[in-house]
């Protein structure tokens, strides 16, 4: 990624469907699961409701993000979602830009500090 000299803070590797907060919730959960997890459990750990869960699951699904198998565990259904590996580089690579933006954003308080000379 190329940042353009005349607009440093531009980020333009912040994704907007990652960017959402449930989705970057979601993601969050999954990174570290590489077999996934169910349904309930991405429910219990973004504390989303059921249709919520559901909506944000599709967006990030038809963004090649990740994969949702519907299965059974006995006669109980099962849904289980993991991130696919596309989807895996594309919130590291989304991590690196959003950690840009937090060193760009402490430096730039700490140059705005009292007593601090202010550098454009």
């Amino acid at each position: 990624m190329s940042v353009e000299p005349d607009a440093p803070f531009a980020y333009d590797g912040l994704d907007r469907v990652i960017h959402e907060k449930a989705r970057l919730g979601i993601l969050t959960s999954l990174v570290s699961r590489p077999d996934g997890l169910a349904f309930n459990d991405l429910l219990r750990l973004c504390g989303l409701t059921q249709g919520n869960l559901s909506r944000h699951l599709a967006v990030l699904q038809e963004a090649g993000l990740v994969d949702i198998h519907k299965g059974y565990t006995g006669n109980r259904p099962l849904t289980e979602i993991r991130l696919t590996p596309a989807g895996r580089q594309r919130f590291l690579d989304y991590l690196s830009v959003l950690e840009r933006v937090v060193r760009d954003a402490s430096a730039r308080a700490e140059q705005a500090a009292p007593g601090k000379p202010q550098v454009a």
